[in-house]
């Protein structure tokens, strides 16, 4: 099989790309914390720990801060975002139509857990897109920045990674596709995106970057002739 006629993979992260979660997360997780004794605000959650595990926030929060958070402070977390999502998350404008329309296969890698994943994909009516192809940071030794997700989603999906597409809008899910040697596409369409965001997407890595679903299928036409 030619490259040109190889399969083309699309891998999408979930948070900030498919559903407009990270502003709610990230008031959660600022609201939590300042009730612990470690005051952060929801915009200084959203700069600092974008796109990265909940474990590995934890665990530099408590390096940040010199002390530890209380053991059942994911849990309760958890059981906090999960009602807020529940009652406030929204897929991403133009995503459900975007993806009614693709003929290439599509997966999710994102560094949320399992039941995150597919209960976040599950209230926003996207889930069928997708399901059985959800692959979390729990199912490789390191998340994003490193590689790894993105080259077990390939891998569990029969494709190189050079025949893949990553959509991403953090930093660290960008370095982690650029070091998978994949194309990566910046989604800076969020409702926690900033202004020059696009220009911090491009320096990581990104190949291009793009605000509105509806933007994506003619740069995926493209890659896909080639």
């Amino acid at each position: 099989m030619s490259p040109a006629s190889a399969p083309l993979l699309l891998i999408f992260d979930c948070d900030g790309v498919l559903v407009d979660s990270e502003p709610i997360a990230s008031r959660t997780l600022a609201a939590m914390l300042t009730e612990t004794g470690f005051p952060l605000t929801a915009e200084e959650a959203i700069e600092r720990y974008t796109g990265i595990s909940l474990r590995a926030v934890l665990a530099l929060i408590e390096s940040e801060w010199g002390r530890p958070l209380p053991p059942d402070f994911a849990a309760r977390l958890r059981e906090r975002d999960r009602a807020a999502f529940d009652a406030e998350l929204q897929a991403m404008p133009g995503v459900i139509e975007l993806l009614g329309s693709l003929s290439w296969p599509v997966c999710v890698a994102s560094s949320g857990t399992p039941d995150k994943i597919r209960a976040n994909l599950a209230v926003t009516g996207l889930l069928p897109f997708f399901e059985p192809h959800l692959f979390s940071a729990e199912m490789v030794e390191r998340g994003k920045p490193a590689p790894d997700l993105f080259l077990y989603a390939a891998r569990e999906m029969g494709v190189s990674p050079e025949r893949c597409v990553v959509v991403e809008d953090s930093v660290a899910g960008v370095r982690a596709a650029r070091a998978a040697a994949m194309e990566v596409f910046g989604f800076c369409g969020g409702g926690h995106v900033r202004p020059g965001f696009a220009g911090t997407l491009l320096t990581a890595g990104a190949t291009r970057v793009f605000t509105r679903m509806g933007e994506l299928r003619g740069p995926i036409e493209e890659l896909a002739r080639r």
